[in-house]
C-alpha cells in the first residue's frame, strides 16, 4: 500500500501543490492548516509521515513536534523559513527526523521523505526482530536475520529466496567481513557441511548467491573472488541496534 503523507501548513498554495506533486510520486496525501486539524487527522487516520510547518496559526511547530514524539514514533519532516543552524538543531532535538527550509526543491523533499520512510521501516523491523531476540546484520542494501534465516531488501522489503547453503555461506561471510575465507572454511561454517564435498560445490552456491543479492551480477561488488584462496565480503557490516 502507498505510504500516507500528512502535510500540515496554513499556506494553501503549498499544500495544494504538494498534494498534487506527492500524489504523482505514488503517495497518498492528506493536508490540513492548523494544529487542531492535525490532531484530529492523526487521531482518525493512519499516517506514515508528517510534513510539518513550524509557523502555524494556533501552535508552535517545535512544540507540536515534541507533542507528537511523546505519543508516537511517527516520522516528522519540519518545514521552516528559518535557516539558522540553531533552528535546525532545535527542531532535531525536539524530535524531528529531518529539517527542510523554504523555499524548497520538491524533488529534494520527496527524496528526503523516502529516506526518512526507509529509515523508519528499518528501525521498525529492527525493533520487531529485537523483541523476538533475533540478530540483524545490514550488508549493503540487505538486512540479514540470522535467527529467522531471512534476508530482506531494506528499500523494497522483498526477501531473497536463498537456499540453506546459500544463506549459510552469506552468514559466514557477513560475520567475517573483509576477511578472505577459503572454500573449506565456508564449508565448515555451513550447515550439513559433511554432506557435500568439492570446491566446485562452493563455487556453484556462491554463483547462485550472487545472482540473488548483487546489484550487478555481472560485476560483483559484495562477494569478491580471491583467486587461489576463496571468497571475501567486500562490504562493511552493521549490526542493527535498537534504543531501549
Amino acid at each position: 500500500m502507498n505510504e500516507h503523507i500528512l502535510i500540515v501548513d496554513d499556506d494553501t498554495q503549498i499544500t495544494a501543490f504538494l498534494e498534487r506533486y506527492l500524489q504523482l510520486q505514488q503517495f497518498r496525501v492528506s493536508s490540513c492548516g492548523s494544529a487542531k486539524e492535525m490532531r484530529r487527522t492523526l487521531a482518525n487516520e493512519s499516517i506514515d509521515l508528517c510534513v510539518l510547518d513550524i509557523n502555524l496559526p494556533d501552535a508552535d511547530g517545535f512544540e507540536l513536534t515534541r507533542e507528537i514524539r511523546r505519543e508516537s514514533n511517527l516520522p516528522i519532516i519540519v518545514l521552516s523559513v528559518r535557516d539558522e543552524p540553531f533552528d535546525r538543531i532545535f527542531g532535531l532535538e525536539f524530535g524531528a527526523d529531518d529539517y527542510v527550509t523554504k523555499p524548497f526543491e520538491p524533488r529534494e523533499l520527496v527524496a528526503r521523505i523516502r529516506t526518512v520512510l526507509r529509515r523508519s521501516r528499518i528501525e521498525h523491523l529492527a525493533s520487531f526482530e529485537a523483541e523476538a531476540g533475533n540478530v540483524l546484520l545490514q550488508v549493503g542494501a540487505w538486512i540479514i536475520n540470522t535467527t529467522a534465516r531471512t534476508i530482506t531488501h531494506k528499500e523494497t522489503g522483498e526477501e531473497a529466496d536463498l537456499t540453506a547453503m546459500e544463506f549459510d555461506f552469506l552468514k559466514a561471510l557477513a560475520e567475517h567481513p573483509r576477511t578472505v575465507m577459503s572454500r573449506d572454511q565456508l564449508l565448515d561454517f555451513a550447515r550439513g557441511a559433511d554432506a557435500i564435498v568439492g570446491d566446485r560445490t562452493v563455487d556453484v552456491h556462491i554463483m547462485r548467491l550472487r545472482k540473488k543479492i548483487e546489484p550487478d551480477r555481472n560485476k560483483p561488488s559484495l562477494i569478491k573472488t580471491i583467486h587461489g584462496i576463496g571468497y571475501c565480503l567486500a562490504a562493511d557490516v552493521t549490526r542493527l541496534k535498537v534504543a531501549r
